[in-house]
């Protein structure tokens, strides 16, 4: 929106008039969509509903089928880790045609750049280790809340790494989300499965918090690559990190599961998986591929439209996961997590307004 168009507007009705003042932001709304609408293509909008379509569904159906492994007789850590970035081929794929479409050319590959791609291909092959754990010993509706707490993370080394802007609706972000761990964590005695014992709960909570806190540091450094040495944000840019993030945890995880003798024990798994061998290994495809769809569904969001969208589809899938898992794997749901829910769901909703207003003030300037 150009600046000034604010001040031409006109005002609405004063008075006692409740009901003209509401239809009256209700057509304000509709003209501004409308005109937001009209200066993209339409094809723009269609990957844009594609991309946020990948994201409310490819995320939640990642999370189910992670539980879904451990729920029907699957054990290892290393092989749900692994199957996180089995897909990274995926975006190679769709990397290749940009070239040829967009008439760019690969991005040349520094010493620094390199490093940079191989510590994040670590961090990011631990950070799935430790969600597998999580997701091993916790309830899928437990497990996505819990891991909302990666917004906390990611606004402070956001703030340290890459200098981002923290204002009070952020700050007060933070502090609602953390209450709703804190809330979960109080009543953990009523979503702990029988076959998980008291110990084996607390690990998962705590692998889950620590994995929330390595994603947060691996955006802000994701970020940071970006600004230091990339410089530049086109689409293709962004899938070239996407691809070799992914390709060197694909190595990183293809060696853990080697030293952990995982690829002899996935025979032995599907003869007794719950369903049979066919169904064990449908559930580890589709966990490959709906994770990657998520991830390429995140990126062309954060490129097409902005961080806010993102937040706000982030917001959305942790609900439609919990509510996903307790109607289809039937999770137990209390009155403290629904509790839990609603305070985490305000909380994205402070970081998206305090998001709002910071891309704002900053382009105002």
């Amino acid at each position: 929106m150009e600046e000034g168009s604010v001040d031409s507007e006109p005002s609405p009705p004063q008075g006692p008039q409740p009901s003209a003042s509401f239809w009256f932001w209700i057509s304000t709304f509709k003209k501004r969509a409308w005109e937001a609408y009209k200066r993209k293509p339409i094809s723009y909008w269609i990957l844009l509903a594609l991309s946020s379509g990948a994201m409310l569904v490819a995320f939640p159906a990642s999370s189910l089928l992670s539980r879904l492994y451990y729920q029907n007789g699957g054990t290892s850590k290393w092989i749900i880790s692994w199957v996180a970035v089995l897909g990274w081929p995926l975006t190679a794929l769709i990397l290749f045609p940009t070239y040829i479409f967009c008439k760019s050319f690969p991005t040349p590959l520094d010493w620094k750049l390199t490093l940079s791609y191989i510590v994040l291909g670590f961090l990011s092959a631990a950070d799935n280790l430790m969600y597998a754990y999580a997701y091993a010993y916790l309830p899928a509706s437990t497990a996505s809340l819990l891991a909302s707490s990666s917004l906390i993370f990611s606004a402070l080394f956001g703030y340290l790494l890459v200098k981002n802007k923290i204002n009070a609706s952020i700050i007060n972000a933070i502090v609602i989300i953390t209450a709703a761990v804190t809330i979960i964590a109080l009543d953990s005695n009523s979503d702990r499965y029988d076959t998980t014992s008291n110990s084996q709960y607390i690990m998962g909570f705590i692998w889950d918090i620590l994995g929330s806190a390595l994603h947060g540091l691996i955006f802000a450094l994701s970020e940071l690559v970006f600004v230091k040495l990339l410089g530049r944000r086109s689409f293709h840019v962004v899938l070239e990190q996407q691809v070799m993030v992914s390709a060197f945890a694909f190595v990183f995880t293809t060696i853990g599961m080697i030293v952990n003798n995982d690829f002899q024990g996935m025979k032995s798994e599907a003869e007794s998986f719950k369903g049979g061998k066919t169904s064990y290994y449908l559930v580890l495809i589709w966990s490959a591929i709906t994770f990657q769809l998520g991830v390429l569904g995140a990126t062309a969001v954060l490129f097409l439209s902005s961080t806010v969208l993102a937040g706000v589809l982030n917001a959305v899938r942790v609900p439609l996961t919990s509510i996903a898992a307790v109607i289809l794997m039937h999770d137990p749901m209390s009155g403290f997590k629904i509790l839990s829910l609603v305070v985490t769901f305000w909380g994205f909703g402070s970081y998206i307004y305090g998001g709002s207003s910071g891309s704002k003030g900053s382009s105002s300037t």
